[in-house]
């Protein structure tokens, strides 16, 4: 029912875009970075695991920030449990995009358990761009379908071929992940309260970098957004408006 309840048109006024504009949009997503998935399969490999451990972290994760962070940790020599604690906090942005996907794709309920695997940065990405609810479901569809078997077959390639590459370290492979994830990120930081939130995390990660064990730094740097929105308020003042600094 709430599918057809739902307002068909996401944004008042918003003109339509044709089929095949946004299919052509989502395929370009799709494929770029798909191919990434041949860098975590290498990396992945590289780091120790198996061919089979690293098919089923792209096959049951299917979140590429996470399943980096993972193996780098561990290759870094962290504790397991530590390294995949990082992972789950950094995929838990995941659910927040659900939140607002939810309401934005209204797809029946039967779907929701198997399109919620595909809520990433890139579905999120392409769906929000889209005028239309419409526009959107194809969005997030052929977006996350491109990307799947993408991304899974190229990490298979890509682990399978880790011997024959030698050291995976010395080709900086293992950035390709995060690279994407800051390119795709970097555009929704428009207000300053999330500039400043993405700078403070930037500089809490890479700070205790050096000091603290491998996956725990990903960790800590999930304390930026409660230190910014501490500070907001405290500029805000109870009644909600801006202090005076005179």
């Amino acid at each position: 029912m709430a599918e057809q309840t739902a307002p068909p048109v996401i944004r008042d006024g918003a003109p339509t875009k044709p089929d095949a504009a946004v299919v052509r949009d989502a395929l370009g997503v799709g494929v770029a970075v798909g191919l990434s998935g041949f860098a975590f399969g290498v990396t992945s490999a590289g780091s120790g695991l198996s061919v089979l451990q690293t098919c089923v972290l792209s096959l049951l994760v299917f979140t590429g920030a996470s399943q980096f962070a993972l193996v780098g940790a561990l290759a870094a020599g962290g504790n397991p449990f530590t390294a995949a604690a990082g992972a789950f906090f950094l995929g838990t942005r995941n659910a927040f995009y659900g939140l607002r996907l939810s309401q934005l794709l209204a797809v029946p309920k039967a779907v929701r358990p198997f399109a919620a695997h595909w809520v990433i940065d890139e579905t999120t990405a392409v769906s929000l761009a889209q005028p239309t609810r419409r526009a959107a479901r194809i969005g997030f569809t052929v977006t996350g379908l491109t990307l799947y078997v993408l991304w899974n077959a190229t990490t298979l390639l890509g682990a399978l071929g880790a011997e024959a590459i030698g050291d995976t370290a010395a080709w900086g492979l293992d950035a390709a992940g995060p690279a994407v994830f800051l390119a795709l990120l970097a555009p929704m930081l428009k207000s300053a309260t999330e500039r400043a939130t993405a700078a403070i995390a930037v500089l809490l990660g890479l700070g205790l970098l050096p000091v603290l064990p491998a996956g725990v730094p990903v960790l800590a740097a999930a304390l930026a957004a409660p230190l910014v929105l501490w500070f907001q308020g405290r500029r805000m003042g109870p009644a909600g408006r801006e202090k005076d600094s005179r």
